[in-house]
């Protein structure tokens, strides 16, 4: 509770589960980032407990608790004044480490977030906001600390680099299996990147605390499901692996094709795949209006890409975004599995269990 008597967070009784990813999401105002700023003492309870691994933040040093937990900021928080490499060592070096041993973690999570190590002698300044966000995890890792919190890390970069972040940040968490708390407006964001999802109503209140399947196929009350807002049946079918769906082997050329090795290999199709160099697919052209050797410039890249065995949500995207209305399914390597039609996938979508039944 703040001076004055308003309540921020009420009643709001959560376990979070170790070496997982919990997400709180809710309207402005619900209290996301303080109560996650209670975590490490940035704001002090004005009641209730506050535990890590059973330990009572209120009975520890606050400098060592929060030394203890990464945290990192929409802005990314950078020192401006300090290099790259300095802003990721500053916790290691007040921790006591030796300044080659924190430079040298310094160097390692350069390359563990994806930055260049060229990167390291420059200034926040000199970087773009997606960069200046991924140095922003690396220094929130750089003293391995078990919990991290995230506070809108992506929110102020476009989408196409925000996409980018959170698949790297999925990458890492793969990879490190931290206990980490993010904060986000965006619903979307949260089923994306969650183990758990918990939905705060204005007042700090838990209106569902959730896995984002469960979350999706039954909100608790009007609020959530409004909150969820649309297609959410669509957006639960990501949850939903689709093993079975026939896929059809698909008539491809390379590029750099001539015309009328287009026309023989689509056999009177509208459509035909082109493959790149490496056999992977490059996009889709129409033979009959092909006037010289394919290039890329001809290609339509409309259609996004479905992995064999991901989910029924991405192999009905990929059917129903290609120009041929034949969604192109890949291998982990990107390589051309197949193709298949929307139609199909409706009959397994109809066929399968309900989507996000545990």
């Amino acid at each position: 509770m703040y001076p004055g008597g308003t309540t921020a967070v009420g009643g709001l009784s959560l376990d979070i589960p170790t070496g997982q990813i919990t997400v709180l999401v809710g309207p402005s105002g619900c209290g996301k980032t303080t109560s996650l700023r209670m975590i490490n003492r940035m704001i002090e309870p004005s009641s209730g407990l506050v535990a890590i691994d059973g330990r009572d933040t209120a009975t520890l040093e606050v400098n060592e608790l929060r030394r203890s937990i990464g945290y990192v900021i929409q802005s990314g928080g950078l020192f401006p004044h300090q290099s790259i490499l300095d802003n990721i060592a500053t916790v290691p070096l007040l921790l006591g480490w030796g300044r080659a041993k924190a430079r040298a973690r310094a160097h390692e999570l350069l390359e563990l977030v994806g930055l260049d190590p060229a990167l390291a002698k420059r200034y926040p300044s000199q970087l773009s906001g997606g960069q200046q966000q991924r140095v922003g995890v690396a220094r929130a890792l750089a003293a391995d600390p078990p919990v991290m919190l995230l506070d809108e890390p992506f929110s102020a970069v476009d989408p196409v680099v925000r996409a980018q972040l959170q698949d790297e940040f999925l990458r890492l968490q793969a990879e490190l299996g931290k206990t980490i708390v993010f904060v986000t407006h965006d619903i979307d964001e949260a089923i994306k990147l969650a183990d758990l999802v918990a939905v705060l109503r204005v007042g700090g209140t838990l209106a569902q605390f959730d896995a984002p399947a469960r979350l999706l196929a039954d909100p608790a009350d009007d609020f959530v499901a409004d909150f969820l807002g649309r297609d959410r049946g669509y957006r639960a079918l990501g949850f939903v692996a689709a093993p079975g769906l026939p896929i059809s082997a698909e008539p491809t050329v390379p590029l750099g094709a001539t015309p009328a090795e287009a026309k023989q290999a689509a056999a009177g199709a509208d459509w035909l795949l082109v493959l790149d160099a490496a056999g992977a697919p490059a996009g889709w052209v129409e033979p009959a209006r092909l006037l010289a050797p394919i290039t890329s410039a001809e290609l339509h890249r409309g259609g996004t890409l479905a992995r064999v065995g991901g989910s029924l949500r991405a192999a009905l995207d990929a059917a129903l975004s290609a120009p041929s209305r034949r969604g192109v399914i890949t291998d982990d390597a990107g390589g051309l599995v197949g193709t298949v039609r929307a139609q199909d996938v409706l009959v397994e979508i109809e066929r399968g269990p309900k989507t996000g039944a545990p």
